[in-house]
């Protein structure tokens, strides 16, 4: 770090300051200090130094030339970039301790350019100084060390100093590096090349060991290429199988207590695809190695796949499909190899699901995580009978609170490694069995007639920094994640925030998910938080998927669905950072998002009310109160109902933003004019731009909902019947829908609204309906449901709450059915919305609509071989409805043939008039008619 125009600093000595740029101008008499510098003597008592603080990094070196400061420039000040690799090196007292070099910053009045100021609005308006050109060598050594921005007075003395920021600069000096390979990749002749992207590493070693206890280790020197940043080496055939980590000398801004230091990190390979127990080594393996390949993995045929506006798909987490299932072997249980037991209850549950016309498995977290002990012998087991404590009591989460962090289940949002399988899904955590045992579970599952999703969790990494199980920072600290002014990192998203805004980190979004879908056949990926990532990252994962082909991939990356969480909030919130790829911004894209507006309509008020007793469409409101305050007058719920039927019609349609019809006051709207608590309630430019669903993993079940929202004397048939009214909301519309496991037998937890780390008592999913349904096993765990627990007792308490086998068989049939009639039934996949506008109307939608009821008419001329027109009815009331549409008047109008033949005798009542056109519906019902 010795370029011949930056000024070297040598270490503790005399008091002397070194001056640059303008101050050496003003010294011109001075003796020149060796190295070239300006030296002059100091005062005898030095002034106390305001503005430094090295524990923060607020300024940011954004390219090559530019680098940001945090405050307005001092009109007599200047500026100087620091680069020290000296563990010595401080600042105080006005002066710099310890060897360093300086480089002269030159303000620029003009600030930020345009592109700048577009790519970085966040950084729009920090003052902006000049590096000049560096030789790029001098500048990649100097991103090896620790970097300060100090200002200095006019005198001489630091007036203020520093960290900095250096993502931006690290993508504009090493941008080739993302095309460069990274990870293990073999050769023809099973020979692996290993790279790691380490660009501010001062040395990185290869550490092998033959075993994954760590024995045996052998470090191997790995080599830098200047031009990426990435460190590499080569091996022989007799790597492979070889456990391994990585030992990386690196400044880190987060060590010594936040006041940086070098360290020397042993790490886990962010690339790797398979691990030792508790992921503490990596594993070299090659994953078309055959030995890793269930039998008929290459040979296996996948369900056909569906259009993604047609694609129905199945909330599941990998524990709760077995756990509790008697009919899999007790080894099997909450593994990824359990969905192997085609003859399992629960195998056999979604083989009818897929025959009823279920589409897609979408399987909560199944990458390695940082949250579950990965050997059963580490694991703690609740110590007292759950079964013992009375169903409204405090006993339950207050026996697993105390282990909660040391059992089995978790939802697994704590992302360790990204593209290896969870190891605690395996019947063998140590080693590549777990990969077997994934391609052993997707083989299964579509053996089963379903295809496969993951949730991908790329937004946030589990831990950050010098944290134990700190992967990307202890890498490249500081770039990985994303930081807010003070160089901290941001934990908007519940831990800490991943940057796929930066080049490199989202790359490795994209190679991940490529990965996943090229070497375990995964058909799909929904984007947890998808908000918190760029427009632009997803569009790349997009065209990186199409780009898989059948024939050289073995996958049809064209046919592979993605979807995510659109939400607004945090530090990028309304495209502070760069455009976000939420709802509104990913209109046009084809990818999809989650539509909260019909999911809050359906079921009343918001996942975070005060009071779980607001009341929807599907529960009660204004037709069936239940007397709770937080619903306002009978005029505010009435007109309150109205505004829920208009965000539901348009939800029907796909949330198509451009969709007109006339809402609920007589009004012609669009999607977009209809309010969403101040948001626009349409949003999407194509049906498959929109998932709907009713309830999922997050919030309560449906049935858990219902039960605060539904007045509390209401019977067991009629929840039954407002339950599947609730999910008829999201089948027959247009576009996709996601269902949550076991909605469809009324599964309940109790009431908890957050059950990530609730372990499998509040989660249990049986298929057995003897065992009932899961509600009243005790109040919902505290830390997340105390506020609610006035509300809880009393239904927890209450025996007619608890679902028997004639409900749970009941609600199940009413599901498949409209699943059948979805799958069946043309009108309901409607391909763009042109056609829905065409075809999609709201006849009794007017300012005379009956509340509680919604009717919905397509017209099928032409689409469908065996109807004109199919008419559905939402009637959500305790009354018979009788709408009348006027096209059906004079025709041959009879119920589905699916409910024609159901043995729900409450549907089979439903009935057309056709003198009159009118519809006559049953009370909590969805009843779909078709005309010849």
């Amino acid at each position: 770090m010795r370029p011949p125009h930056v000024h070297s600093r040598p270490g503790p000595g005399p008091r002397v300051l070194r001056a640059v740029g303008p101050i050496a101008a003003a010294l011109a008499l001075a003796l020149l200090a060796p190295g070239g510098a300006v030296a002059f003597t100091a005062p005898a008592e030095p002034p106390v130094s305001e503005g430094v603080d090295l524990t923060r990094q607020r300024a940011h070196w954004i390219d090559a030339t530019t680098v940001l400061w945090p405050a307005e420039l001092g009109p007599e000040s200047t500026y100087t970039l620091v680069a020290s690799d000296d563990d010595g090196f401080d600042v105080s007292d006005g002066r710099i301790t310890g060897d360093h070099d300086l480089l002269e910053l030159t303000p620029d009045p003009d600030g930020l350019t345009e592109e700048q100021r577009r790519s970085r609005p966040h950084l729009a308006d920090l003052a902006v100084l000049e590096t000049g050109d560096i030789p790029r060598e001098h500048l990649r050594e100097a991103l090896t060390g620790r970097l300060v921005v100090v200002e200095w007075d006019a005198d001489g003395d630091v007036t203020a100093a520093t960290g900095v920021q250096i993502p931006g600069v690290l993508d504009d000096v090493y941008a080739e590096a993302v095309d460069a390979d990274l990870g293990v990749f073999w050769d023809a002749r099973g020979r692996p090349t290993v790279s790691l992207w380490a660009p501010t590493a001062r040395s990185v070693t290869l550490e092998l060991f033959t075993d994954s206890t760590g024995g045996n280790r052998r470090a191997v020197p790995m080599r830098r290429d200047d031009r990426t940043g990435v460190w590499s080496v080569k091996g022989g055939s007799a790597w492979t199988g070889r456990f391994y980590t990585f030992d990386v000398r690196v400044f880190s801004p987060y060590a010594d207590d936040g006041r940086g230091a070098f360290v020397d990190n042993r790490v886990t390979d962010p690339y790797s695809v398979s691990l030792s127990t508790d992921s503490a080594l990596s594993h070299m393996v090659d994953l078309a190695d055959p030995d890793l390949a269930p039998r008929g993995w290459h040979e296996r045929d996948k369900p056909e796949a569906v259009p993604f506006r047609d694609a129905s798909v199945y909330e599941l987490h990998v524990r709760d499909h077995s756990v509790f299932d008697a009919t899999v072997p007790a080894d099997l249980r909450g593994t990824f190899a359990a969905f192997g037991e085609t003859e399992s209850a629960g195998m056999r549950d979604l083989a009818a699901l897929a025959e009823d016309g279920m589409d897609y498995v979408h399987l909560l977290p199944v990458f390695d995580i940082g949250s579950v002990p990965e050997d059963p012998a580490d694991r703690a087991e609740p110590p007292c009978d759950l079964g013992s404590f009375a169903p409204d009591s405090e006993g339950q989460q207050a026996c697993i609170d105390g282990i909660r962090a040391q059992d089995a289940f978790n939802w697994g949002y704590d992302p360790y490694h990204y593209t290896v399988p969870e190891g605690s899904y395996g019947t063998d955590p140590d080693g590549s069995a777990r990969v077997i045992e994934f391609r052993t579970m997707v083989g299964g599952l579509n053996d089963a007639g379903l295809r496969v999703v993951m949730d991908v969790v790329y937004n946030h990494t589990h831990q950050a920094g010098q944290g134990e199980q700190s992967v990307l920072d202890r890498v490249v600290p500081g770039y990985h994640h994303r930081l807010d002014a003070d160089g901290a990192v941001a934990t908007s998203t519940c831990c800490p925030n991943t940057a796929p805004e930066h080049l490199m980190t989202g790359r490795l979004v994209v190679d991940s998910v490529t990965t996943w879908a090229r070497e375990y056949k995964v058909d799909g990926f929904r984007f947890d938080l998808m908000g918190h990532h760029p427009k632009q990252n997803m569009l790349d994962v997009r065209a990186a998927l199409d780009a898989l082909t059948l024939e050289e991939d073995g996958v049809d990356g064209k046919a592979i669905l993605l979807y995510g969480e659109g939400w607004n909030f945090g530090e990028v919130a309304d495209d502070a950072r760069f455009e976000q790829a939420t709802q509104i911004n990913m209109a046009g894209t084809g990818i999809g998002t989650f539509n909260d507006r019909l999911r809050d309509a359906v079921r009343g008020g918001g996942p975070f009310d005060g009071d779980p007793g607001v009341q929807g469409f599907g529960s009660g409101l204004y037709t069936d109160p239940n007397a709770s305050p937080a619903n306002g007058t009978e005029q505010e719920q009435a007109d309150r109902l109205r505004r829920y039927q208009d965000l539901i019609k348009v939800g029907l349609t796909g949330n198509l933003r451009d969709y007109r019809f006339t809402d609920s006051s007589g009004r012609e709207v669009t999607g977009w004019d209809v309010d969403y608590n101040g948001a626009p309630g349409g949003y999407s430019l194509s049906p498959q731009e929109a998932i709907t669903y009713v309830d999922a993993h997050d919030n309560e079940t449906l049935y858990d909902a219902l039960a605060y929202k539904l007045p509390p004397t209401t019977p067991m048939d009629d929840r039954v019947r407002m339950q599947a009214l609730s999910l008829g909301t999201a089948l027959l519309g247009q576009g996709p829908v996601l269902v949550h496991a076991g909605s469809e037998r009324l599964r309940s937890k109790s009431l908890d609204r957050n059950s990530y780390d609730s372990g499998d008592w509040f989660n249990r999913f049986s298929r057995d309906c003897s065992e009932g349904n899961n509600f009243g096993v005790g109040l919902p765990p505290a830390w997340d449901n105390e506020d609610k627990w006035s509300y809880a007792r009393p239904l927890l308490a209450d025996p007619a709450l608890v679902a028997d086998c004639a409900a749970i068989d009941a609600s199940r049939d009413r599901f498949g059915e409209l699943l059948r009639i979805r799958e069946s039934t043309p009108a309901f996949s409607l391909g763009t919305a042109e056609e829905i506008q065409e075809r999609l109307s709201f006849p009794a939608g007017d300012a005379g609509e009956i509340p509680g009821v919604i009717t919905m008419h397509i017209d099928t001329t032409g689409l469908d071989e065996e109807w004109t027109s199919v008419t559905v009815v939402f009637n959500a009331s305790p009354d018979p409805a009788e709408p009348r549409v006027d096209a059906l008047i004079g025709g041959d109008v009879a119920l589905h043939p699916v409910q024609a033949g159901s043995d729900d005798e409450v549907v089979r009542e439903s009935a057309f008039d056709p003198d009159t056109g009118v519809l006559n519906v049953p009370p909590r019902t969805v009843a779909v008619f078709v005309a010849d």
